[in-house]
């Protein structure tokens, strides 16, 4: 197969289009029209839809584009590496992070990670939706508890665990009564299940604020205007100094922050080399390390 055609579709594939890609790269867009043509008819398969305005994979176009792309970095990389005389990471590498570990410990990792390795230029993007990897262009993305992802593979790296914390001037209620309570979602009302020393409880809140962020959340708490349920990393200085109190343990699953990336049979040396970063950084993945860390 002709891998300069190759990777001509994987550029109009990750542009969205003949126009867009030809401006993006300084070629002619009739050139990659004709690329892209001469593909298909090689291949006997219609790799793209066109319409009169946007252009649109089909599904085999999406398929040759997931494999395609990984393949050609694949390539690049070996290159890249024999050329150097080694596997020493470079380049770029594009992450993308859930907003509250980008806020307490990204900035850390990433200055460290940059010492490390100064050939490689890093990027982090820090957001809790969903991003899709291969469409955006991303190299890792770090996630909470994520779905099964059958084109994604990763591990956990940490694990942390819901508490319900208040300032210690904001008694836990009586049964039948309703706590103050900061939350997350606007409208929820639902009682918090915890696990007390004296066992199981069920706490009624009455929302007083609806915050986005969790350290919002976290320094509202320490005013004093409700309770809230936050991660043990986030307020375990808090816990330990005496400026919140713990009510109980979230009676839910722990929470797990994962690192994914493309199922393929090698990984680029930049990826390996934060994943490696992860691991020395939190060596056994606990709440404890990672409250540590933030603290520094």
């Amino acid at each position: 197969m002709d891998l300069l055609a190759l990777a001509d579709f994987t550029l109009v594939a990750r542009h969205g289009g003949f126009g867009k890609a030809a401006r993006a790269a300084g070629r002619p867009k009739a050139t990659l029209s004709r690329r892209v043509a001469e593909l298909e008819a090689r291949l006997d398969l219609r790799l793209f839809e066109r319409g009169a305005r946007d252009l649109k994979l089909t599904e085999e176009g999406r398929a040759l584009f997931e494999r395609a792309g990984q393949l050609l970095t694949e390539i690049e990389e070996t290159a890249a590496a024999i050329a150097s005389g080694g596997e020493r990471p470079r380049g770029r590498l594009r992450i993308s992070a859930p907003l509250l570990f980008g806020q307490t410990a990204m900035g850390k990792l990433a200055a460290d990670f940059a010492r490390r390795f100064p050939d490689v230029r890093l990027e982090v993007t820090t957001e809790d939706r969903a991003v899709d990897m291969i469409e955006e262009g991303f190299d890792l993305v770090i996630r909470v508890n994520p779905d099964p992802d059958e084109s994604l593979v990763g591990r956990a790296f940490l694990h942390d665990r819901l508490v319900v914390v208040a300032a210690p001037s904001l008694a836990m209620p009586s049964e039948g009564a309703a706590a103050p309570a900061v939350v997350r979602a606007p409208g929820d009302r639902a009682a918090w299940r915890v696990k007390t020393a004296a066992g199981p409880a069920e706490i009624a809140i009455a929302p007083v604020l609806s915050l986005s962020s969790l350290i919002m959340i976290r320094d509202a708490v320490r005013g004093g205007v409700g309770a809230a349920r936050l991660p043990i990393s986030l307020v375990s200085h808090d816990l330990a100094d005496g400026a919140l109190v713990c009510w109980g343990d979230v009676d839910a699953p722990d929470i797990a922050l994962w690192t994914l990336y493309p199922s393929r049979r090698l990984l680029s040396a930049r990826v390996s080399a934060f994943l490696d970063h992860l691991k020395r950084a939190f060596p056994n993945g606990t709440p404890d390390e990672l409250a540590v860390f933030i603290g520094r």
